[in-house]
């Protein structure tokens, strides 16, 4: 098992008017890191392209334990905690962590690869799932289409009137 960290120096533009690190920043710094994993792993955003895949958000959550201040050095972890049996649907967890170690902050995402032409959910490449192998924890679920369906939330739609 392999832990991914990703460093941030935290900027003024971070900060929102508590003076701490705002909700927004969490999830732009967890995407950065993300993508620093994917680049080192060379699935960045130009492979991803010949691929002809991208990979796709469906649910992100965060439980918050310490502030994050400007000027601060943290690191966010990134450890597959799900992933589904042909790679198509996977789960990181992120952890934010202060220099001197201190847990900040846990960030849950659930995702899916899709075929960027089709606009649907496919199976990755097998060099995204040995990559993705190998920041399994000891913990990590193996996902199947009942996680995507017991998400918390389900679309509702309204009448158009009520937009007016």
């Amino acid at each position: 098992m392999s832990v991914f960290y990703y460093k941030f120096e935290v900027r003024w533009s971070d900060i929102d008017a508590n003076r701490h690190l705002a909700n927004s920043a969490y999830v732009q710094y967890c995407a950065q890191t993300r993508m620093g994993f994917m680049n080192k792993h060379k699935m960045g955003l130009a492979q991803l392209n010949r691929w002809g895949i991208g990979s796709v958000l469906l649910h992100e959550r965060y439980s918050f334990f310490r502030e994050i201040y400007a000027d601060q050095t943290i690191y966010v972890s990134l450890e597959v905690s799900g992933l589904s049996e042909d790679g198509g649907i996977y789960a990181f967890t992120h952890k934010f962590y202060l220099s001197d170690g201190t847990h900040c902050a846990t960030a849950e995402v659930l995702g899916v690869w899709i075929d960027t032409m089709l606009r649907k959910s496919t199976t990755p490449p097998d060099d995204v799932i040995r990559n993705l192998e190998g920041y399994k924890t000891d913990n990590t679920k193996v996902l199947t289409r009942d996680d995507i369906k017991g998400l918390p939330f389900r679309p509702e739609n309204i009448d158009p009137k009520f937009l007016k």
